[in-house]
């Protein structure tokens, strides 16, 4: 009885690996479509024959999500290894409890064949000195004969249990070698990669002259966008501010939300970590707030947003259902629109094309414009923003991981 209570024990740790081993595993799957996704996009950058910051970037996330993978390997070859080790531990045990039980099952067919006739097991009964003991006797060789058949039994528990055991630890050794080589092919794909990775970063800085330029219009077009999206709030406010007027009302110093407005925005908030992404499919490749620049030393960039690398031909698609307040022609770096959702903003800005108007209504996912080719750098990048009130929001801390 002691043995089953130990091998139920042992269970449940080995479940709970088990389900960790799932979420690696599942892990594992997402960075690899990553990955893939991430050379579709490296391909279509270099058609265009000729290197760009684009393609350093895309490399660079590449190489990070490649490393994350090795990670999750090591991780899942660790989880292995562990149950590889528990799995010795019990066929140890087991086979050590076989012995044993085989061991006390030969003394017991020893006695029975030394008290085998019929005549003996009478005797034995007979010879109590009152009928108790008689019947305690008689009861005792059926306790006997019981335990003999429960003891057979058991061996047969445990030699199933023991094979079960061996083939389970050669399909760990199995699933261990292919994560061992694996993990030693992601390796040479990483070592390749960042071989690639420093000869277009020094290919790269032969045009820093350019990739200056380019940098100071991108921190314009950045400055045009915060003051455009500040008009878009003043129009707002000053609305409201001209109806109170109207009617006699303090002038209000704030947006101040209708009750539906702030039914919106709480279940924009509760929504935090759960949002689609803007795209149906992309990689940040820019991140939020200040970071250095990838190639040139000393300089530092300042993302009001995150920017998303997306495939060719690609839509931009509301985040959130709430209401259009903007739609904005930004000359030289396409166009922008703003959506509120209550007190919170969403901003999605390089637009080639708009599909919504100001004043529309609209729903969760539905695309509201495509997004704008670079031809010069074979990318199509959206530029996407989350305000709260006037403060400025990382993005990558309300989508959705998985897109």
């Amino acid at each position: 009885m002691l043995l089953w209570c130990l091998v139920l024990l042992d269970a449940a740790p080995c479940y709970a690996q088990k389900q960790t081993k799932k979420d690696l595993e599942n892990k594992k799957k997402q960075l690899q479509n990553e990955i893939e996704y991430t050379n579709q996009l490296l391909s279509q950058t270099k058609k265009n024959k000729k290197l760009s910051l684009n393609q350093l970037v895309t490399l660079n996330k590449k190489i990070t999500v490649r490393e994350e993978l090795i990670s999750t390997i090591n991780g899942e070859i660790r989880v292995i290894n562990s149950q590889i080790n528990k799995n010795n531990e019990a066929i140890k045990g087991l086979q050590n409890d076989l012995v044993r039980l085989k061991t006390e099952y030969a003394k017991m067919i020893y006695y029975a064949y030394k008290n085998k006739d019929a005549y003996s097991r009478l005797m034995f009964v007979f010879a109590a000195k009152d009928f108790e003991q008689a019947f305690m006797r008689l009861k005792y060789l059926q306790q006997y004969s019981d335990y003999r058949r429960k003891q057979v039994e058991l061996i047969a528990k445990t030699k199933k249990n023991l094979d079960e055991t061996v083939l389970d630890l050669e399909a760990k050794k199995s699933d261990q070698r292919v994560l061992l080589t694996s993990e030693q092919i992601e390796k040479q794909n990483l070592s390749t990669e960042k071989t690639e990775k420093e000869q277009v970063f020094s290919q790269l800085q032969e045009q820093e002259g350019k990739l200056k330029k380019d940098l100071a219009k991108k921190k314009r077009d950045a400055e045009k966008l915060q003051q455009a999206i500040q008009r878009v709030i003043q129009k707002e406010l000053e609305k409201l501010q001209k109806e109170a007027e109207t009617e006699n009302k303090p002038k209000p110093e704030k947006l101040v939300l209708t009750p539906e407005s702030q039914q919106l925005s709480n279940s924009f908030l509760s929504n935090k970590n759960k949002l689609p992404w803007p795209v149906v499919k992309g990689i940040v490749s820019e991140r939020f707030g200040v970071h250095p620049h990838p190639l040139m030393k000393n300089i530092d960039i300042n993302n009001n947003g995150i920017d998303i690398t997306t495939s060719t031909g690609s839509l931009a698609r509301a985040v959130f259902d709430g209401d259009v307040k903007a739609v904005v022609n930004m000359p030289g770096a396409g166009q922008f629109v703003l959506i509120r959702h209550g007190e919170f903003l969403t901003i999605y800005a390089n637009l080639k094309e708009v599909y919504v108007k100001v004043g529309d209504k609209v729903k969760t996912k539905e695309n509201i414009g495509s997004i704008v080719f670079d031809d010069e750098d074979s990318k199509t990048v959206l530029h996407f923003e989350i305000w709260k009130g006037q403060i400025k929001m990382d993005p990558e801390g309300w989508l959705f991981r998985n897109n």
